[in-house]
């Protein structure tokens, strides 16, 4: 089950959501939690969907067909947050995979202060995983990423928050690595390194969409969390490979996840 924006654009959000688990040969229900009016170029407006029919969308589906895995990405407001929360409660056991899209890509910020406090106190805690990039672990967890040092605190606080896994996302870095590192809940805060080539490309809308989903597929086929990583982000790298060269809009162009992903990512 992916809960999540709709995109009209079709490169990111839910749609993207539904591309890669399709993909990957999962089935894809999805519950929308917003209308957002967007290009390549950029966010224009965000349109909230009614609380009420958000947690109607979630329980219609779990109560009929309970799913393997929830990837959870745009949340607008307190009021559907919360309604989010109390439908997953009673199906908490599975795995949830939250990636907090905060602010888009072009800067348009999707998440009010009062559903930032909602995300840390209710909805974290009931994650499996959480896919923050590095801008988005700055502002959950209050920490100033500027080290290996100061990540390793941001995740130390973003697990504090009772979420059991952290795979703090690297495309920000501007060392050029993409590399993710992913914290994971114990005593001695193990962590583990997830890199990729780099791919030049304008063609970059959604990216976060589509490794969260691609992650919360492989989980739900029975992979363990660092393969379900490794796995994901394969998927990711080649879908990017794949739409380098696309010709779509003016402005961040979508991956291409239709490249025939079972050929080359499980190896």
């Amino acid at each position: 089950m992916t809960i999540a924006g709709s995109d009209c654009s079709g490169g990111a959000g839910i749609q993207a959501d539904i591309k890669t688990i399709s993909a990957l040969g999962g089935y894809a229900s999805s519950v929308i939690t917003a209308v957002t009016v967007q290009n390549t170029c950029g966010v224009s407006a965000v349109h909230p969907v009614p609380a009420d029919i958000v947690g109607q969308q979630i329980s219609t589906v779990r109560t009929d067909a309970q799913p393997d895995a929830v990837k959870i990405g745009m949340v607008t407001d307190a009021a559907i947050i919360q309604a989010i929360c109390r439908e997953l409660e009673p199906i908490k056991q599975t795995p949830i995979v939250f990636d907090p899209v905060l602010v888009s890509s072009s800067g348009y910020p999707l998440a009010s202060p009062e559903a930032l406090q909602q995300i840390t106190q209710e909805l974290i805690p009931l994650c499996y995983l959480l896919t923050p990039n590095l801008p988005e672990a700055q502002i959950l967890s209050g920490v100033s990423i500027t080290d290996e040092s100061s990540l390793q605190k941001a995740a130390e606080k973003l697990l504090r928050m009772g979420c059991q896994n952290v795979l703090i996302k690297g495309g920000h870095r501007t060392d050029g690595e993409m590399k993710d590192i992913l914290f994971s809940e114990n005593t001695s805060l193990s962590s583990i390194s997830f890199s990729e080539k780099q791919i030049i490309t304008a063609n970059t809308h959604g990216t976060g969409c589509t490794l969260s989903s691609a992650i919360a597929t492989y989980i739900a086929q029975g992979f363990p969390l660092s393969e379900a990583i490794q796995y994901g982000k394969a998927f990711l790298t080649e879908a990017l490979k794949a739409g380098a060269d696309i010709q779509f809009g003016h402005g961040h162009g979508p991956l291409n996840h239709f490249f025939n992903p079972h050929k080359a990512i499980i190896k």
